[in-house]
């Protein structure tokens, strides 16, 4: 049996505890044993590098520098990552060895909550076989993005809210390699809610599966 680690906590506004709960739903339906803990310090544990995934849910926040490493560590050894919105993107904001590794940092949400359309770029790849682009109403957001990630889905910001970035395409999923993990991330999800949208959903299962070795 697989093996997956939750990490949750940080700002409540993203709904931490209930997206962990979800997640967990899905990956017990998928066969994993799932590890819930809600302390940067479970990053500090030697066995978190026999896992096959492991999930940050942690918006902001403050994690200790060998607890980031240990993290970096397990991930490059082999182990996935996954996550969403502001619990993976936009988590630990001082730790640079985080963001090399998750490949993005989230910066602004223009207008806040407003409607936009989330374009799939690579149709072939399984993680979004099927899926169709989408309207959606959240937040839109714009981050600063590692180019070597594998782009599989963008948006465009209209220049409503900022003018200078009127026609920026930013990426919303996407998917990269971490030494020898893989690392998979969805900007999708700002409430808990959101993550039954079906497209939103799917997505992030897969995005999972595909992270998870």
């Amino acid at each position: 049996m697989r093996k997956a680690m939750i990490v949750w906590g940080g700002w409540a506004g993203h709904d931490p505890d209930l997206c962990a709960s979800m997640m967990r739903g899905w990956l017990k339906a998928e066969g994993f044993e799932v590890r819930v803990e809600t302390q940067t310090a479970a990053f500090l544990d030697p066995a978190i590098r026999d896992l096959s995934l492991i999930i940050p849910i942690y918006t902001m926040s403050k994690i200790e520098k060998p607890e980031a490493l240990a993290l970096c560590e397990a991930v490059r050894g082999g182990v996935g990552l996954a996550g969403h919105h502001g619990g993976m993107g936009d988590a630990f904001r001082e730790s640079v060895d985080y963001q090399f590794m998750c490949g993005g940092q989230w910066v602004a949400h223009p207008g806040n909550i407003i409607d936009y359309k989330v374009d799939i770029t690579r149709p072939d790849d399984p993680v979004m076989a099927g899926i169709a682009g989408f309207e959606h109403r959240s937040e839109q957001y714009y981050m600063h993005v590692d180019p070597a990630n594998e782009v599989l889905a963008t948006t465009r910001f209209s220049g409503e809210h900022a003018a200078w970035i009127e026609g920026v395409e930013m990426p919303v999923v996407w998917k990269k390699r971490y030494g020898a993990g893989r690392v998979f991330y969805s900007s999708l999800g700002h409430r808990a809610y959101e993550l039954d949208v079906p497209e939103i959903r799917t997505i992030m299962i897969r995005g999972m599966l595909w992270a998870a070795r």
